[in-house]
């Protein structure tokens, strides 16, 4: 039997249930939406989690379109998941965790008498660390995005390349390998001898369809690849970027972009202007490097100083 939370499955079964955290404010039980699904046969583990960001709800489209189309009896392995990790963020729609204003992907591997946020980290990461490979949900929070999965373990990680396999298999198209801040469960599990990936489908407020469609294909994608259903994939070249420009606003007021997200650019490429509310422009803002545009924020008023976008930078293909 596989267990997760109260979640319990036999071999060809699948359970959902709860997995415990802490208490509320008015003192009754918090506990995370989990799901386990166990193989007909043995296999590799697999878990994954969303929206340990609040607001970033891309992750659990995927996973609510994912698991109906399973067949615990087709399937070799194990799937853990939790389908919510930050439980009061999403309560309020809010990024961050706010019983400790806390980003809970910086609390990892967590603590069991800690924050609020850190005992959520600990009870998660305990069930990332059964797995033989983790996949962490995310978005690009509410700006625009492109799809992307990233890499945080570090080029000199002993799992950097199983890492940088895991990205290609699940095949968004565009890859970010830079070592991520500690505190990340792409930085802590692969530290623990697991492969980790952090995908980071677009950006959007809600759902992005297209989005959680690529998703859903990068779960499969992993899942025949690495042997948990039968079947082969044919990996994709991915457009590696290592490292970011960020860009923001000379001057305020509305931000017009001359550029789309996944286009190339070359140094000395316009990315945006900057008009006054007439449409008079006020400053233009070019690339420093060559390199593809990869994010941007939504709204396109700006004060001075504020962020506008980013080039992903140091390309190559992988």
């Amino acid at each position: 039997m596989t267990t997760l939370g109260t979640a319990n499955a036999d071999p060809g079964e699948m359970d959902t249930g709860r997995l415990s955290v802490g208490e509320a404010r008015d003192g009754s039980e918090v506990g995370l939406p989990v799901a386990v699904i166990n193989g007909a046969r043995d296999g590799k583990t697999l878990y994954m989690q969303a929206v340990s960001d609040g607001d970033e709800l891309n992750g659990l489209g995927v996973i609510q379109r994912f698991v109906p189309q399973l067949d615990p009896a087709e399937l070799a392995g194990e799937i853990l998941i939790v389908g919510i990790v930050n439980y009061y963020g999403f309560q309020v729609a809010e990024h961050r965790n706010p019983i400790d204003d806390t980003k809970l992907n910086r609390a990892y591997p967590g603590d069991t008498s800690g924050t609020a946020s850190e005992r959520i980290a600990a009870a998660t990461f305990d069930a990332a660390s059964s797995a033989d490979l983790v996949l962490d949900l995310h978005q690009g929070s509410t700006s625009c995005m492109i799809n992307e999965t990233r890499v945080r373990c570090g080029s000199r990680h002993r799992l950097h390349r199983d890492c940088l396999e895991l990205a290609k298999v699940f095949g968004c198209g565009h890859i970010l390998d830079q070592k991520g801040p500690d505190g990340q469960l792409a930085r802590a599990a692969p530290d623990e001898g697991i492969p980790t990936i952090d995908p980071e489908l677009g950006g959007a407020v809600g759902w992005d369809e297209e989005s959680i469609r690529k998703g859903v294909k990068g779960l499969f994608n992993v899942l025949h690849y690495y042997g948990f259903l039968d079947g082969d994939i044919e990996r994709q070249p991915q457009t590696r970027a290592s490292s970011f420009e960020q860009h923001g606003a000379p001057a305020g007021g509305l931000v017009s972009f001359t550029v789309d997200l996944g286009d190339e650019v070359q140094r000395g490429d316009t990315l945006f202007e900057v008009t006054d509310p007439f449409g008079t422009v006020k400053a233009e803002v070019t690339a420093d490097s060559k390199g593809v545009f990869w994010r941007h924020r939504r709204l396109p008023q700006v004060a001075t100083g504020e962020y506008v976008c980013s080039v992903g930078t140091d390309i190559d293909q992988f």
